[in-house]
């Protein structure tokens, strides 16, 4: 008789299970700053519709206390199924600066596993950690398990990830990804995670990246601007000056928005607030690869522009030096490479890329080891940066404090 009512019992569980609306379970959670304070998005996907909630508390409180709403976008994917997606979107407000919440996000349909993050704080005076990479893939995401450890940890405010992502996420009719997404969850559902467009976005004039992430602004995440502690950060595209088939008033139309953002960021009461301009974008204007990118070519795109458009597409080296950028975190190479500052240089020229044997007068280290950077805002003059080298388990091979008294256009001159 025992024996009967087990198997009934278990019976009964396969038929329940069978019914479970797993496609409307949420997965690939991640949550991002969208530049108005005391407020966090989160994001979330499912592969049918469903109602977009997220449930939240602070940490040691009662669970759930709040709840939000947000809303849902189809996107369907460009390669030969026309897979369908559901994104949702839910801005959490009024937060408590650099308070703890937790939370988890779905529906009644199906909740997500519960996650944590800490509120920004809003103050010009706060020193924010960074961990920042570019060109993750899916299959050899090497740094993956060591940001993972250290994201849970509590080590970073805000991860940047600066172009590049899964290898490719149109691949398999959107599912490299999706199985991307499902990856970074383990740090991106905690951490702000802010993201810029690479050269491998480019499918479907880039609407994976497009679609996917939710970032400041009203520009698909193209370009976008926000402030945290005594720093002003810009994400932009480079691949507008490559990918001119997808319009080239794209080109101009960033330009002009970057003009602005600078102009806006040094009005005297800005700058003062906010003296660390830092720019944040994927191909790089200078390296000493041996590649034959971008970045190695006399003529560069993103450093000097294109004169085979009409009109002329100006390039960012000039912009960036008349406003008095401070910083530029680049990605693409495959390599890392510290600069000195260098302006205007007359001889420059998914696997590791390799480097020319002789750096340049404005090299200041280089390494081909896999890894990461962590970066922190000290306060209004003083900027730390550290390279993590996960080929050799985590050892710190390059080290930089950024001091600089002096902001602005006139600190170069």
């Amino acid at each position: 008789m025992r024996m009967c009512v087990l198997l009934c019992l278990c019976a009964l569980i396969s038929a329940v299970r069978c019914v479970l609306p797993v496609q409307t379970q949420p997965e690939q959670v991640h949550v991002s700053y969208p530049g108005v304070k005391n407020s966090m998005l989160v994001t979330w996907s499912t592969a049918d519709e469903a109602e977009s909630v997220v449930e939240y508390g602070l940490w040691g409180g009662k669970l759930f206390s709040h709840t939000a709403k947000g809303n849902t976008s189809v996107f369907i994917d460009g390669g030969p199924e026309n897979r369908t997606m559901y994104i949702h979107r839910v801005t959490l407000t009024d937060l408590i600066p650099a308070a703890a919440y937790v939370y988890h996000c779905g529906s009644g349909a199906g909740w997500s596993d519960i996650f944590y993050f800490t509120s920004l704080n809003e103050s010009v005076s706060f020193s924010p950690r960074f961990a920042l990479f570019g060109d993750m893939g899916n299959e050899n995401p090497q740094s993956l398990s060591r940001l993972q450890k250290e994201t849970q940890m509590g080590m970073y405010d805000v991860i940047l990830h600066i172009g590049d992502f899964a290898y490719d996420m149109h691949e398999d009719n959107g599912r490299i990804g999706d199985e991307f997404m499902r990856q970074i969850e383990s740090i991106a559902a905690y951490t702000p995670y802010m993201t810029c467009p690479g050269n491998h976005e480019w499918a479907y004039n880039f609407s994976h990246y497009r679609s996917r992430f939710s970032m400041p602004g009203h520009t698909e995440n193209l370009w976008y601007s926000w402030n945290i502690g005594p720093a002003h950060i810009i994400s932009f595209s480079t691949e507008v000056y490559f990918y001119l088939d997808y319009g080239l008033d794209l080109l101009f139309r960033q330009y002009e928005w970057l003009q602005a953002d600078l102009q806006e960021a040094n009005r005297p009461e800005n700058r003062a607030q906010r003296p660390w301009i830092i720019t944040m974008g994927h191909r790089p204007m200078y390296c000493s690869n041996d590649d034959g990118d971008d970045c190695t070519q006399f003529q560069s795109y993103v450093r000097l522009g294109r004169n085979d458009t009409q009109p002329v597409a100006p390039g960012l080296e000039d912009l960036f030096y008349q406003y008095g950028v401070d910083l530029e975190l680049w990605a693409h190479e495959h390599t890392y490479e510290r600069l000195w500052p260098v302006y205007d240089y007359k001889g420059c020229r998914e696997k590791h890329d390799g480097f020319i044997p002789e750096p340049r007068d404005w090299s200041a280290f280089r390494s081909t080891d896999y890894g990461y950077t962590r970066m922190r805002l000290i306060n209004n003059t003083h900027l730390y940066l550290q390279q993590v080298s996960d080929d050799q388990y985590g050892k710190v091979i390059d080290q930089m404090m950024l001091v600089k008294e002096k902001h602005g256009a006139h600190a170069w001159r």
